[in-house]
């Protein structure tokens, strides 16, 4: 029997809910067993593919456990290993595939029983994980490999958009790495037009690599589908970015509605708060500027009593204000309006990147990618509806990318902002979010209960591992799983673009022969594929 299909042992014992523990055969190295390895079950009437999601010892005598017997002999040691000491696996059986005419027709489904006794059980070979996963094509897209295994796993990026989704992991575990092969993927399979906040400027031009030095982003690869627009003019200019447009946002732009998410980051009060609307019924779309300008100290008692605003509401208003007055993109009245601008390249299939350079302080993040989400999902939203009505074509689905999304989704302001509006709504008008954090637990339960697919790097906080996994079938033994991934390059993949949960081996990123493979198909000339791999390894 070759090594694809290498018999692993028997099944002894298990239960549909809480998986299936297999006894190892005594030629089944208990050492070569890993959590999160690929496993299929032959039962007599359907074959069964699962994950091992743990692995023990175990003895048929207590007083081995208790006296150990003299193993200095190989023989003795031999004699033992597999009769009466042996090793075990527990496996989490997910779908069924062949064996049966509904999985025959229709493909791998998911399990509804178990198998029976002594069934036994072996490594997943190449052409079961490409039975599973599939293979890649016009909607799938290659985002890495199983573990100790060469085959490709693909997600349904079709499947993806559909829905919201989120990539998270502690800090360093490869988030960026992977949101950039999902952004590039949709962009290569055109299953959607991107709209990305940048916060670190990772995803436009360049970013920076685990090992401390440069990887080329969206635009270096996908020159034609990809819009670099930025809020920091020297920034760009600092780090040889060629930008598309330069966004600067006038004050009368900015709503009482995009002042809501800010009032943590400002430590503005409720009433401070509440005071940005009388002021907006007051001045109108001039109310910032208005109240920025206010010296007259009597001018000013006088509109206070005018309004009933207390005069503390409104010194903390003040300073609140004055933060925003300090951050250059903002300006008494824009020269060109961003919204337009963005929406006219995603009109174009063009993917946006918006790359906040030196501002990355979290209230410009949050002020700027609320502000231009809200009204951006406004056009949407009467695009599709138009679109209802006169029997047209609806917009091309779009995903706005955010970071640091407990900021935007946490439970006191998801009901009130655009982003919890967005994952709740699903794609009813087109617009789905994928969200990056490294805090999941600080995100709203409901929320996370909307995202459609969820790729988990590393987490060591109980409380982040258990709102991921919040709801999904066989959590307990998947919990042992995601707690075993290494620090770097490997996730665990599971919800509505998968089959079934997945822990991968991330692609590739960053090597010239990398490159190559992730704009294979794009017309790049030899010549210019050979130029940039001389100035990667310049």
């Amino acid at each position: 029997m070759n090594q694809e299909r290498q018999r692993l042992g028997l099944v002894i014992r298990g239960s549909l809910n809480k998986g299936i523990e297999v006894r190892l055969d005594g030629s089944a190295s208990v050492e070569d067993m890993a959590v999160g390895r690929y496993v299929t079950i032959e039962g007599q009437k359907r074959r069964f593919f699962g994950l091992v999601t743990d692995v023990s010892l175990g003895v048929s005598d207590p007083r081995l456990a208790t006296a150990p017997p003299d193993v200095s002999d190989p023989f003795i040691s031999e004699v033992l290993k597999g009769t009466s000491a042996y090793g075990t696996v527990h496996i989490l059986p997910q779908l069924t595939i062949g064996g049966d005419v509904t999985s025959l027709l229709e493909g791998p489904q998911p399990v509804k029983t178990v198998p029976g006794h002594f069934s036994s059980v072996y490594l997943a070979s190449q052409e079961d994980v490409e039975l599973v996963f599939g293979q890649e094509d016009k909607e799938r897209f290659w985002v890495g490999n199983p573990l100790d295994m060469e085959t490709k796993v693909c997600l349904n990026l079709v499947e993806l958009v559909k829905r919201s989704n989120g990539i998270f992991g502690k800090s360093g575990t490869g988030k960026t790495f992977l949101t950039r092969l999902l952004l590039i993927g949709m962009l290569q399979k055109s299953a959607a037009v991107n709209l990305v906040f940048d916060m670190h400027s990772e995803y436009g031009w360049a970013g920076g690599s685990e090992r401390g030095g440069k990887v080329k982003a969206l635009k270096q690869l996908f020159p034609a589908k990809v819009a670099v627009f930025a809020l920091d003019e020297e920034s760009s200019r600092r780090r040889q970015v060629s930008t598309d447009f330069i966004v600067r946002i006038g004050y009368d732009e900015i709503a009482p509605e995009d002042m809501v998410l800010l009032r943590q980051t400002l430590n503005l009060t409720e009433a401070a708060t509440e005071a940005i609307y009388q002021l907006y019924r007051r001045f109108g779309w001039d109310w910032l500027r208005q109240t920025l300008e206010l010296k007259d100290a009597d001018e000013t008692r006088a509109l206070l009593d005018e309004l009933h605003i207390h005069e503390a509401t409104y010194q903390n208003l003040r300073r609140g204000l004055g933060t925003l007055r300090r951050l250059a993109f903002l300006v008494p009245k824009a020269g060109d309006n961003a919204v337009k601008r963005i929406l006219e390249y995603l009109d174009r299939g063009t993917n946006v990147v918006l790359e906040f350079g030196r501002y990355t302080d979290i209230t410009a993040y949050i002020l700027v990618a609320n502000l231009l989400s809200r009204r951006i999902y406004a056009q949407y939203r009467e695009r599709t509806e138009r679109a209802l009505g006169e029997d047209t074509a609806p917009p091309h689905p779009l995903v706005i990318t955010i970071e640091e999304a407990h900021k935007f989704l946490n439970p006191e302001v998801a009901g009130q902002t655009i982003f919890g509006t967005i994952a709740r709504e699903m794609r009813k008008y087109n617009v789905t979010l994928l969200v990056i954090d490294q805090r999941p637990s600080g995100i709203d339960d409901e929320v996370m209960s909307q995202l459609g697919t969820k790729i988990t790097c590393q987490l060591d906080n109980e409380r982040d591992i258990d709102s991921v996994l919040a709801g999904l079938p066989g959590k307990s033994e998947l919990k042992q799983v995601l707690a075993k991934l290494e620090s770097r390059q490997q996730a665990l993949i599971f919800g509505h673009a998968v089959p079934m949960p997945v822990v991968v081996r991330t692609r590739e990123y960053g090597s010239a022969d990398s490159y190559k493979s992730l704009t294979a198909g794009e017309g790049l000339s030899q010549k210019q594929a050979e130029k940039d791999i001389e100035e990667l390894w310049e």
